[in-house]
């Protein structure tokens, strides 16, 4: 891929955001009349345990069937996608350059210094780069945001899409997906996020991510290895079930009846747990901040039922179920009761869907 649309690129109304994660892929197509956001298609496909493994396909062929599976159920007949690598794949910092340069001579500077910045051989990696404002101390110079992925992240993920028949057209990073995404929650956030500090939680199959907003813009993130397939063993170890048997219980709400006092509180409490030690980091690294105003809980662990309120009254903290449609409309292709649950899991997919506008929070 070109330097300048391996990461950032975006502006065409005609885009699928697909979030290819460890257990699923999720693919969500917005579309916009002015102001107004439209839901006009999605759809959630599992995929079979270890195609995806630590964030990188394993399995191309099987996340193609999945992808192939996913667009049919959708009915969509956009071809070009944006997907996200994890952030945990991608080396970003914020360098400074003179404000005189145009892109094609950012782009010949940076490749001729890429050394002082990335620990690895040019040829190995795809880069980006994005200009975020004046350079507060030289008005002779601007930040630019240099952004690093190893190319057999980029190239996985490509590979499976174009097995799929599916252009890949933006590879965003997950946390940058998150943050856009979080547009569509200001009306969940107190005072529509201004001048408060909010926490957007991700808890995924493998993966909870934590983003944390002050007054709207990013302050903080953080990976952790933690996620809803803790919860599928459990009920495999407890119900001698098999991966598929618990996954397909666990989602369509047909386990025993002792599942909801034996098996699930723990999880919870394990689920508020790391919460906890995120926002723990999170003030032991930004000391500035010493309280949360509101947690939002996304991801697929968002489905289960008062999660909520159980974490609310662990942490002390306001806490929600993340809605990115409440405020737009849905069209009947996108099967608006199948939608409503699954919602809280498309923060990703929602993001990337975003990115056909290039209007990125900033």
């Amino acid at each position: 891929m070109a330097i300048k649309t391996s990461l950032f690129g975006g502006g065409d109304q005609h885009l699928i955001g697909m979030d290819i994660s460890s257990s699923s892929v999720k693919l969500l197509e917005l579309t916009r009349k002015g102001e107004r956001y439209h839901v006009e298609t999605y759809a959630v496909e599992p995929l079979p345990p270890n195609a995806v493994s630590d964030k990188q396909i394993a399995e191309p062929k099987l996340v193609a069937e999945a992808i192939g599976r996913a667009v049919n159920r959708a009915g969509t007949r956009t071809r070009q996608v944006a997907v996200a690598v994890s952030g945990a794949a991608v080396i970003s910092k914020i360098i400074e350059m003179p404000a005189s340069l145009s892109d094609d001579e950012m782009e010949e500077q940076i490749r001729a210094e890429a050394d002082q910045y990335i620990p690895y051989p040019i040829d190995e990696v795809n880069i980006d780069f994005e200009i975020v404002g004046k350079n507060g101390k030289n008005s002779e110079m601007v930040d630019v945001l240099l952004a690093a992925c190893r190319k057999e992240q980029v190239d996985q993920r490509g590979a499976a899409l174009e097995l799929a028949g599916l252009k890949p057209k933006i590879v965003d990073i997950e946390t940058y997906a998150l943050e856009n995404a979080s547009l569509f929650l200001e009306h969940q956030m107190p005072d529509g996020g201004k001048g408060r500090t909010v926490a957007i939680v991700d808890i995924g199959a493998n993966t909870t991510s934590v983003l944390i907003l002050h007054d709207r813009h990013t302050i903080y993130t953080r990976d952790q290895a933690f996620g809803g397939r803790q919860l599928t063993e459990e009920i495999m170890r407890h119900y001698g079930m098999s991966f598929d048997e618990a996954m397909r219980a666990k989602h369509d709400g047909s386990l025993p009846e002792d599942y909801a006092s034996d098996v699930l509180p723990n999880f919870v409490a394990d689920v508020a747990m790391q919460i906890d030690r995120s926002l723990q980091f999170f003030f032991s690294a930004v000391t500035q901040y010493t309280h949360i105003d509101q947690l939002i809980l996304a991801g697929g662990c968002a489905r289960i039922a008062g999660i909520d309120t159980e974490i609310q009254e662990r942490l002390r903290i306001p806490t929600v179920i993340a809605r990115p449609f409440a405020q737009m409309s849905v069209g009947a292709r996108a099967r608006p009761a199948n939608l409503a649950k699954d919602e809280a899991s498309l923060l990703i997919a929602c993001g990337l869907a975003f990115r056909a506008f290039d209007e990125p929070k900033k």
